[in-house]
This record gives C-alpha cells, sequence and structure tokens, in this order.
C-alpha cells in the first residue's frame, strides 16, 4: 500500500521540486539597529545544525560558541514530537530560542615560532548525542576542543539545623543536641524545638552564634553547563581549515594547508597523519589543502579540495598514508581563457558531501560545482555564483576580496544548494534534473527584496566533457535593483536543515532564518 502511494504522490512531489522555493522570514538573533557599530569579537565565523536539526550552534570571532535550541518541534510537556510523522512538505514555521553560549577558545601566544593564535571560531561539528547530554567539537587555527553540554540541576537549601531567631537567647547558645535536628515525617521537614542551654555548653554573653548547617537540599532548577572534554593540540604547523566527524562515531579529521589528521575522540595526545603534501622543498610547493570531509555513511573514504580547483577521493583502507588518491575531480581549462587570476579564483574554498554519499558539492570564488563521485570526467553542473564580477577581478585582487573563502550547503533531500556573496546576499539554486531555480535573496527581513530569477542556460560547447548544467549567471554588474554591491558586507557561512527547507545565514554579527 506504501508504495503504491508513494507512486501517486510521486509527479507532485517532482513539480515541487522543480518548481522555485518561496522563502520567507522567520528569526533573527543579534540584529543590528542603524548606525550600530559592530565589534570584531561578535563576527559570526561558523554555523552548523545538529544531525536532528534540533540544535544549531555558531562560534564567532571571539572564540565563543552560542547555542540555539528549536521549540516549535516540542509538545507542551518539553516532549520532542514524532517527527517521522510529520509532513515537511507542509511549509512551518521553524522556531528557535537562545540555550546558552560559553567561551570555547581563549587568544594564545606561540612563544617558539612568536606568534599570535586568534581565538577565532573556524569551524564547528556536532558529535552523537547521548544520555541526554550534547557533544560538539571546535576549533581554532591551532587547538579542537571536544565539548559536553549537560543540564545540571541546581540544589538550593531549604532548611538549616537552627533557627537563627531563636538561637541566641539571653546572651546563651543552644546546644546542637539531636533534639535541635529537625524531623521528616511523611515527607515534610519540620523542625523540634531547640533544647533549653545547659550549664555545660553555655556560651558567655557576645560568644560566637550557633553553627547553622543545611539538613534539607532541594533541586528545584535545572542549568546548562558546558565542560570541556578533551584538548586536541600540538598536532599542526598551520593553520587548521576544517574538521570533520566519521560516520563511525569515534573518530574524527582535522585539516591544516598541508596535512590531514587522524583523531580518536578518546584520544588526545596522539594522532595519525593520513594526508601530507609537503614537499621537501618549500618552493617546489604547488598547492594546498583548503578543506576535507568525511563520507557521510562510509567510514573508509573522505575528500579533501585544494588551491588548485581539485577534489581528491581517498580509501583508508589503502594504505596508512593517502598520498595517493583513488579518484580525482577536476574540471579541464578552457584553451585561451587562462588570466592572472584563474588559479586563485579556482581555489575552493569548501566542500560538502550530499546525505546520499553519491553528490560533492565544492564551492570556488566565482561557482558552486556539483560532483558525481562516480563521474570524474567533470562536474554535473555549474551554477555562476556572481559572475559580475569577473570584470572586477583587479580591483578585487586589490582589497583581498578576491581571497574571501565563501561556504557552501545542500538541502537535506540533495534537490538544492546555496551559498553566499556580497551584499548579504546569498544564492539558493535547484540541482535537479530539469530545474531552473537560481534564486538570489538577501539576509534581511524582507529576503525576496532583491530577489531575481534566471533562466538555466545549458552549455554544450564543452569538448570532450559531459554535458554540464550552467545556471545563475548575472554579467549586469549590479543587483536585481540595480544597486552597486557592498564588497565589504559579505555572507560567508550559513548551513541547510538537514531534513525541511530551512536555512541559517550568519550576516556579521546577526544570526538569520528562513524557511520554504
Amino acid at each position: 500500500m506504501n508504495v503504491g502511494g508513494e507512486g501517486l504522490l510521486a509527479p507532485a512531489r517532482l513539480a515541487a521540486d522543480l518548481s522555485p522555493l518561496e522563502w520567507k522570514f522567520s528569526q533573527v538573533f543579534g540584529e543590528r539597529t542603524a548606525g550600530e557599530e559592530v565589534q570584531e569579537v561578535d563576527i559570526i565565523s561558523a554555523i552548523e545544525f545538529d544531525r536532528t536539526g534540533d540544535h544549531l550552534a555558531t562560534g564567532d570571532r571571539g572564540g565563543r560558541v552560542v547555542l540555539f535550541e528549536r521549540t516549535d518541534t516540542k509538545d507542551h510537556g518539553g516532549h520532542r514530537r514524532d517527527l517521522e510523522r510529520m509532513d515537511y512538505s507542509i511549509s512551518r514555521h521553524p522556531e528557535f530560542r537562545y540555550k546558552t553560549e560559553f567561551q570555547s577558545h581563549e587568544p594564545e601566544f606561540d612563544y617558539l615560532k612568536s606568534l599570535e593564535i586568534e581565538e577565532k571560531i573556524n569551524k564547528i561539528r556536532w558529535c552523537q548525542t547521548a544520555n541526554g547530554a550534547l557533544f560538539l567539537l571546535s576549533t581554532n587555527d591551532k587547538t579542537i576542543k571536544f565539548w559536553k553540554i549537560q543540564e545540571k540541576k541546581v540544589k538550593k537549601v531549604c532548611e538549616m539545623n537552627v533557627d537563627a531567631s531563636k538561637s541566641v537567647e539571653n546572651g546563651a547558645v543552644g546546644s546542637l543536641s539531636a533534639s535541635s535536628k529537625p524531623s521528616l515525617a511523611n515527607g515534610v521537614c519540620k523542625e523540634r524545638p531547640i533544647s533549653s542551654p545547659s550549664n555545660d555548653n553555655s556560651i558567655p554573653s557576645g560568644g560566637l552564634p550557633s553553627l547553622h548547617l543545611p539538613v534539607v537540599v532541594t533541586s528545584h532548577e535545572t542549568s546548562l553547563m558546558a565542560r570541556c572534554r578533551r584538548v586536541y593540540a600540538h598536532a599542526h604547523d598551520y593553520h587548521i581549515n576544517s574538521i570533520s566527524n566519521n560516520s563511525d562515531g569515534e573518530t574524527f579529521i582535522s585539516a591544516d594547508d598541508l596535512r590531514i589528521n587522524l583523531w580518536n575522540l578518546e584520544i588526545s595526545n596522539q594522532s595519525f597523519n593520513i594526508v601530507d603534501v609537503k614537499p621537501t622543498n618549500m618552493e617546489d610547493l604547488t598547492e594546498v589543502i583548503t578543506s576535507a570531509e568525511f563520507h557521510p555513511t562510509h567510514c573508509n573514504m573522505l575528500a579533501y579540495s585544494s588551491s588548485r580547483g581539485s577534489i581528491r577521493l581517498i580509501d583508508l583502507r589503502q594504505s596508512a598514508l593517502c598520498d595517493t588518491h583513488s579518484k580525482l575531480f577536476e574540471e579541464r581549462e578552457v584553451p585561451g581563457s587562462r588570466s592572472f587570476f584563474t588559479e586563485i579564483i579556482a581555489s575552493i574554498s569548501d566542500i560538502k558531501f550530499a546525505k546520499n554519499g553519491r553528490q560533492v558539492l565544492s564551492r570556488d570564488y566565482m561557482t558552486l560545482k556539483l560532483w558525481d563521485i562516480n563521474m570524474d570526467s567533470g562536474p554535473v553542473a555549474t551554477f555562476q555564483v556572481h559572475e559580475y564580477l569577473r570584470p572586477k577581478l583587479c580591483d578585487l585582487y586589490e582589497n583581498d576580496s578576491i581571497f574571501d573563502k565563501f561556504e557552501c550547503c545542500l538541502s537535506g533531500d540533495g534537490h538544492r544548494v546555496a551559498t553566499g556573496s556580497y551584499s548579504n546576499q546569498f544564492r539558493v539554486f535547484g540541482c535537479s534534473e530539469g530545474s531552473t531555480e537560481a534564486t538570489t535573496l538577501e539576509a534581511s527581513k524582507n529576503p525576496m527584496r532583491r530577489q531575481v530569477q534566471t533562466p538555466s542556460r545549458p552549455s554544450r560547447s564543452l569538448g570532450n566533457l559531459p554535458r554540464v548544467l550552467r545556471r545563475g549567471a548575472d554579467n549586469s554588474g549590479a543587483d536585481a535593483n540595480g544597486n552597486s554591491f557592498d564588497f565589504t558586507t559579505k555572507l560567508l557561512h550559513l548551513a541547510w536543515h538537514p531534513t525541511e527547507n530551512s536555512l541559517a545565514c550568519a550576516a556579521s554579527n546577526s544570526l538569520y532564518m528562513y524557511y520554504a
């Protein structure tokens, strides 16, 4: 019966996948008022949903991690509803609330290298929950920390062993005999009368009052406590750009410019180097590692990207040191198109596996590319994010904007991809076959204000490469309203909810949330 019902609904769902989504504003945290100056330490530098989508974590340049908790998926008793029976095709308004925050990293100084280590959070990754506690990894440039966040009951004293108003009488103090202790009858704390002072233990006038001891302690309130369980340090000579959890729940990787290390969550003083691209002579260095990610289901597979625009898939079963890749994904250079900026804009800033593990999404400076791990001849789709910037590459190089690292994300069903741009804008593309979705949105309370739909333009003149879908090109040099773009306001970090069409975007110090 279920199979038949799914078959009847399939055409309707396919049509829904092809039609562009209408995004609506949901919430904003840390919204700036007009003219308010943003402190550098408050700028958000990392954002991540947990596996269920019920928790969201952000990290900032001040080394703080802020947690948010979803509230609309809980009933009045605080219990989580059965989400598997809910139809997420119905537009629902997700609601999150501030949960807690803690200081993850502090500024440090490397005395051996005379180097200041910033407290800025580079990446956050959620780990598996256990016994009602939340676990996550956070990292700055050099040090990774494993955090446990759990509710602790706050104990309060409700009764003492001596009544302060009766403890001192006529300059004498009553004895703390058994008769002065409270008795517990039927679960109710009742205080017995204090015995009259005796001559043996009476204290002269002006002596110390009786010692007050708590006899009944109750737990009424709970408080969230964040505790650092482990610190993984001194394993990277260069800045850490990525951390990624393994599907086995026991290990994770950390990557810097030249090396990738494999860690066990339980062992903080030892890691295994699995990728090392450092040449014997540093003058021979041609590329660096820019991002690394574990496969979502195969614990032996991971991918890492490079500054030359390539993605390498490696298999941990082949050898202990995985310097040789099992697959290489890179796009062939079109003859005659090379310029001074070609290698700079080809550098991949972020990669993400699709939930099914079949596709890999990569973001370079100008485009999003979707790759099929079973087809290494080229990307299956290419999405132009801000093609209007191509004539301005010289200016972007002068002000260092060309080195900005934009992140990317995929929807849980794999039908859409998203990434950020300048002027606090982000773009959503449909990657299903036949989809023409290419939406421009703004991180504000009116996300569709600058919305523009660009028809798809399949490109067939790519020589021996397979047909590649190129969509979203806009050569206007301005936004949909003709306004010039602001390169100082850029949306670098965003995350897609794992099961719903819901996006969280970080614009400076503000966290915007949208749903469709």
